[in-house]
C-alpha cells in the first residue's frame, strides 16, 4: 500500500477512450432507517419508440436505491402502472405507503426525436411536486434518466443530485501474457459506462479531474521515472508537465483551472509546488525539510491543504496559496493523510489511522471535532461527491480492492466491486462534466 506518500509512481501508455468495460457492481450496505417510500413506474413507450435499450425507470429507482435516502417500490407489489396523471388513484398508493410516486413516457417530438416526460406527485397531497419533458436519443438514455434522478433527488432532498456525476479510478489485472496491467477508467456515478482512457504495464495513481471535468491529470512511470500528465477526455489528448529528476506527483486542480498544485522534490526534499498552465510555470508553496505532499485546494482556491511529516507524524496542514507559514490542522491521532476538502469547505475528509487500521473520517474545520465513517481495515482514497453527500474511497475487501461509498453522515454505505481485478484510487468528478 502506498500509505502516505502517494507521490511519484505510475503509467500509460494512450489509448484514448477504447471500448466500454465491465460496469462496478454497486451492493447497498446500509441505507438510513427512515428512507423516502417511492414508487417508480415502468416508463410507458408508443410503439414508435419501442425497444429502447435502457430502462428508464429502473436506472432512476437504482439510482435513489442507491442513494440510501429511497425505498423504490417492488414491481411486483404495484397494483397498477399509470403514465399519465389522469391514470394516478392516489388512493392505491397511499394504501401501499408510498410517499411518492413517478410516472413517465417516452414518445417522439413533431420533428421525430425521442422525448422523455416524467412526473413526480405527493402521494398524500394528490398533488404534482415537479414534472419535464427532456429531449433524447437512444444513446443517451441512460443520461437522461441520471438527469431525472437528480431532479427527483433535489426537489425531495433539497440538495443538489449528483447521479449525472462521473467518478475515475485505477483498475489492475493480471493479463495472458503474465503480466499486470494497469488502466486509469472513467465511469458513471452508478458504475456504468466503464471507458479506459489510459493503460499501461506500469502502475498508475493520483487520478484528478479538471474543475470543468473535461480533462483528467494523472501520474505516469513510463520510462521507469514518474511524469504528470494532463490528458482531454473527449480528443484522448494529453500533454507532458515538465518532468524534474525524483518525484513528480499528486496533482490537484485549483478551482479555476489555471493552476495544479503537485509535489516535486527536484529542490531536494518534497514540496509543495504550484503549476501556472497558462504560463507553464512553476512556484515552490512550501519549504521544509520533510515530506509534503497530497495537496488539495479549498473550493475558494485561497487555500491549500497537504499531508507532511514534519511534525514527527504525517498530519494535515494548511498554507495560503500565496505562501508563508503552513497552520497544522490535525491534532487528534498519530497518523492523518490524504485530505480533501468538502464541496462547501466547511469539512476535511482524510485518511485516519484507527488502533493500527485505516479509516476514512472527516474533520469539521470550525471546530475541530473528527469523525470516523469507515470500519476497515485498509480504506483510503477518500473523495467528496461534488454535492458533499457522499465519499467514495477504496478498501479491501478480503484479498480484493474495491471502492466503497459512505454518506458524510456515516449512515448509508455502498460496496462497488469489479469482477476479476481490482480498483483503486477513486476520485469524484465535479457537475460540470463534457
Amino acid at each position: 500500500m502506498q500509505r502516505y506518500i502517494k507521490v511519484g509512481l505510475l503509467i500509460s501508455a494512450l489509448l484514448s477512450f477504447s471500448a466500454m468495460a465491465e460496469a462496478l457492481k454497486i451492493e447497498i450496505t446500509q441505507g438510513v432507517s427512515s428512507a423516502q417510500p417511492i414508487a417508480v413506474i415502468p416508463f410507458s413507450t408508443t410503439q414508435v419508440v419501442e425497444g429502447l435499450p435502457v430502462d428508464i425507470a429502473q436506472v432512476v429507482s437504482d439510482d435513489l436505491a442507491g442513494s440510501g435516502r429511497f425505498k423504490p417500490l417492488s414491481r411486483i407489489d404495484m397494483l397498477n402502472k399509470p403514465s399519465t396523471a389522469e391514470q394516478v388513484n392516489f388512493r392505491n398508493w397511499q394504501a401501499l405507503g408510498q410517499d411518492n410516486l413517478v410516472v413517465g413516457k417516452v414518445m417522439t417530438d413533431a420533428s421525430g426525436k425521442l422525448l422523455v416526460q416524467f412526473q413526480l406527485f405527493d402521494v398524500y397531497k394528490g398533488e404534482q411536486i415537479t414534472g419535464f419533458s427532456i429531449p433524447a436519443s437512444r444513446s443517451n438514455l441512460r443520461g437522461v434518466a441520471h438527469r431525472i434522478s437528480d431532479l427527483i433527488y433535489e426537489k425531495l432532498t433539497g440538495q443538489k443530485g449528483a447521479f449525472s456525476t462521473r467518478m475515475a479510478y485505477v483498475t489492475s489485472m493480471l493479463g495472458s501474457n503474465g503480466k499486470t496491467e494497469y488502466k486509469i477508467q472513467v465511469a458513471d456515478a452508478d458504475g456504468y459506462g466503464a471507458k479506459t482512457i489510459v493503460s499501461s504495464t506500469e502502475p498508475m495513481m493520483s487520478p484528478a479531474w479538471s474543475p470543468r471535468g473535461d480533462k483528467i491529470s494523472y501520474v505516469s512511470y513510463e520510462a521507469r521515472r514518474s511524469s504528470i500528465y494532463t490528458q482531454t477526455l473527449k480528443t484522448g489528448q494529453r500533454e507532458k508537465l515538465r518532468s524534474f529528476k525524483g518525484i513528480n506527483g499528486a496533482p490537484s486542480w485549483s478551482p479555476d483551472g489555471t493552476q495544479l498544485a503537485l509535489t516535486l522534490s527536484k529542490d531536494g526534499s518534497a514540496d509543495i509546488y504550484i503549476y501556472n498552465v497558462i504560463t507553464r510555470s512553476f512556484r515552490r508553496l512550501t519549504r521544509s525539510y520533510a515530506i509534503d505532499t497530497e495537496p488539495d485546494w479549498s473550493p475558494d482556491g485561497r487555500q491549500i491543504i497537504f499531508t507532511s511529516d514534519r511534525g514527527g507524524k504525517p498530519q494535515i496542514y494548511r498554507i495560503s496559496v500565496n505562501g508563508g507559514q503552513a497552520a497544522r490542522v490535525t491534532f487528534e491521532g498519530s497518523y492523518n493523510a490524504r485530505a480533501s476538502y468538502s464541496p462547501d469547505g466547511k469539512f476535511i475528509t482524510m485518511v485516519q489511522r484507527v488502533n493500527g487500521q485505516y479509516r476514512i473520517a472527516t474533520l469539521e474545520l470550525k471546530t475541530g471535532f473528527t469523525t470516523i465513517l469507515t470500519n476497515g481495515q485498509l480504506d483510503e482514497s477518500p473523495s467528496y461527491a461534488p454535492n458533499g453527500s457522499m465519499i467514495l474511497y477504496s478498501t479491501n475487501d478480503g484479498l480484493k480492492s474495491i471502492l466503497a461509498a459512505v454518506s458524510s453522515d456515516g449512515k448509508v454505505r455502498q460496496k462497488l466491486r469489479l469482477r476479476g481485478g481490482d480498483v483503486r484510487e477513486p476520485a469524484w468528478s465535479p457537475f460540470k462534466t463534457k
